[in-house]
């Protein structure tokens, strides 16, 4: 898109500001001529303000707006950018077209080849995305994750929350955002490789009634998102919920989500490990991967040890059993010595 069709957007929704704020700030509230939320993410709050009113360009331009807290600025392109979680700038101008009740934009018949775009899906997005998120606590995210019995959230600084993240609908179906959970996918030197992304219900009860409540984008393959940093001891199993259950049980030790079955197994070592727990779902798929992750650390000399629910997975077991019947059944699975360093008395 040119520059001059992007002026013109921000012109628009200049014009617009204050419906553009009520639909993508829902978090504030007008003071006056101006609009005030806690930032450009939608949090709650009152160090941010967008103009309401003033000329279309210039010095008090409508829908010019200063975050006070951080020194931020910008105009109501960055506010749909931001709040939305979109990466890609064509993405962020559809965005306005659609609330604008404006054509869809035709492709450019003579793309510039120099001109910079983030591949959708790349480690670069998932890295951007995660940046615009926000920490959980207080947040949808921490609501949903204590719901679900989840109570140890030490040392989860690889989630955060976005207000509303774009989820795009398989087909033709109208892209939709929802709150969300950003997950930072690792490599064993602490860069981050990818993202996962849970979308959620606003009041945090459950996930968002969305065909694929569950994605990931970036490079997973042997990575994962990590509670705590590994030694000579880690656990690893599939999902993030599934991980942090075991973690409510043992607080201390370092755990790992693969994010799934195949990528568990796939799994990177760290040059330290010694003792490895695999977190195991109780299913076929679990199943499969707990064989090929045995294998896979015996043939290095890493000693395997499985640890099993009661019931399908660790959070049913839970939420189901109780915290005092998880912890029993995972002391008797750890071996003597990690009772001492991880067992939570």
């Amino acid at each position: 898109m040119a520059r001059h069709d992007a002026s013109e957007l921000a012109h628009r929704l200049g014009r617009e500001a204050e419906a553009v704020c009520r639909h993508y700030l829902s978090s504030g509230k007008r003071a006056g001529r101006y609009w005030l939320v806690g930032d450009v993410q939608n949090s709650a709050g009152r160090s941010m303000f967008v103009r309401l009113t003033g000329p279309e360009s210039g010095k008090g331009a409508a829908g010019k707006w200063t975050d006070a807290a951080t020194g931020e600025h910008g105009d109501l392109l960055d506010v749909i950018r931001e709040s939305c979680g979109l990466i890609d700038f064509r993405d962020v101008t559809e965005e306005a077209r659609s609330f604008l009740s404006l054509p869809r934009s035709e492709p450019d018949p003579h793309p510039n080849p120099r001109a910079g775009r983030t591949p959708a899906g790349s480690t670069e997005s998932a890295q951007r995305l995660f940046a615009m998120a926000q920490p959980i606590g207080g947040t949808v995210v921490e609501t949903h994750l204590r719901k679900r019995a989840i109570t140890a959230l030490h040392e989860t600084g690889s989630l955060r929350f976005h207000p509303r993240c774009y989820y795009r609908p398989e087909g033709h179906a109208p892209t939709e955002t929802w709150p969300a959970m950003i997950a930072a996918v690792t490599d064993l030197g602490g860069v981050q490789t990818g993202a996962h992304r849970t979308w959620l219900l606003p009041n945090g009860s459950g996930k968002a009634p969305v065909e694929t409540p569950r994605r990931a984008m970036g490079n997973l393959l042997g990575h994962g998102v990590r509670f705590g940093v590994a030694d000579d001891v880690l656990a690893a199993g599939e999902g993030i919920e599934t991980v942090l259950s075991a973690r409510s049980g043992l607080p201390h030790m370092p755990m790992m989500a693969a994010l799934s079955a195949a990528h568990l197994a796939a799994i990177l070592f760290p040059a330290t490990l010694k003792r490895l727990y695999i977190v195991r779902d109780a299913d076929p798929a679990g199943d499969g991967a707990r064989d090929r992750l045995v294998e896979r650390a015996r043939g290095v000399g890493i000693e395997a040890i499985v640890l099993s629910p009661v019931l399908g997975d660790f959070n049913e077991d839970l939420r189901q059993l109780g915290i005092d019947a998880l912890r029993s059944a995972l002391r008797v699975q750890i071996v003597p010595e990690d009772v001492s360093r991880f067992f939570a008395m």
